[in-house]
């Protein structure tokens, strides 16, 4: 099965180092959020991916060998500026598209005429892309991407400037293309869009991966903490071991608890009154990043 490898990339721009020694992966089958600011680094990770940049130093994988230009023929890639002529019409700039990508007439023109369906413009084949909303061009693009049938997905920025059922249906076909074994790698700075569509989630920040792995796994506390909805903590919690309270809003009170606790808090909150909820607290993937990112910074740095 196809996996992308991103191996130690390096890359300045002059004095300015956009890349330090960048590392991750993209499995076959998987949806993979690259998350980071402006000027983090994603969309010059992905423009050395499909050989537009070359990188000082690292190198990119697929399959296990480095990807040369017969490998980028198989590669959709969406980049954050639009790509399309203005001019040229939907229909006739897709099928042209794929004829590049060594496509017959015929089996260019059927894949045109499936993308533009599954994407909701196949009204509007006929007109020219500067006719457009920037939505439906953003559709387009992505058309652009898909319409090779490319074995892996780059994509930066997918999702800028779409409307709520643009964005069910981009994702719906990013998920139909990972569900057939195709990585996909999405950039984006909607992380509620990213925590709900991802299996995986890479943060950059500063030319540097600070943290990768799955959802969960990023949103788990080294100290668990739990969050417990019912009497004031003051009528539960003091005397209890290996209990911290760490903030009370309402009637939810938040604590850490020490391995083994769990159920000791549980009944002594039962003892105290009704429990409406007794949970793990999890950080959005928002507040992860804006942890992570300080972190790294030692600034918050916006998404």
């Amino acid at each position: 099965m196809s996996v992308l490898e991103i191996d130690r990339l390096s890359k300045s721009y002059g004095s300015r180092a956009a890349l330090t020694g960048t590392s991750f992966e993209v499995r076959a089958g998987e949806i993979f959020g690259f998350v980071g600011s402006n000027g983090a680094g994603k969309t010059t990770t992905m423009r050395i991916v499909l050989g537009v940049l070359a990188g000082d130093g690292g190198e990119v994988r697929w399959d296990g060998r480095p990807i040369d230009a017969d490998l980028r023929r198989r590669i959709g890639y969406m980049p954050e500026e639009r790509g399309l002529y203005p001019r040229m019409k939907v229909g006739e700039q897709l099928t042209y598209l794929a004829r590049l990508y060594g496509m017959d007439a015929a089996t260019a023109r059927a894949s045109m005429e499936r993308w533009t369906d599954t994407l909701g413009i196949a009204e509007r084949r006929d007109d020219e892309v500067v006719k457009l909303s920037l939505g439906n061009q953003q559709r387009v693009q992505l058309a652009a991407a898909l319409v090779h049938e490319p074995e892996l997905l780059v994509l930066d920025e997918p999702f800028s400037g779409l409307d709520p059922v643009a964005v069910d249906v981009m994702s719906e076909v990013l998920r139909e293309r990972a569900a057939a074994g195709v990585p996909v790698l999405f950039s984006s700075h909607q992380l509620e869009l990213v925590e709900r569509l991802c299996d995986r989630v890479g943060i950059i920040a500063a030319g540097r991966m600070v943290e990768v792995g799955a959802i969960d796994e990023l949103r788990r506390h080294e100290v668990p903490r739990w969050r417990v909805d019912g009497e004031p903590a003051a009528a539960w919690a003091p005397g209890l071991a290996g209990v911290r309270v760490l903030a009370e809003t309402g009637t939810t009170t938040v604590v850490e608890l020490a391995a083994g606790s769990e159920q000791a808090v549980l009944a002594a909150a039962l003892a105290a009154g009704p429990v409406r909820e007794f949970a793990l607290e999890r950080p959005s993937l928002t507040e992860l990043y804006r942890d992570v990112v300080t972190a790294s910074n030692g600034t918050e740095v916006p998404a």
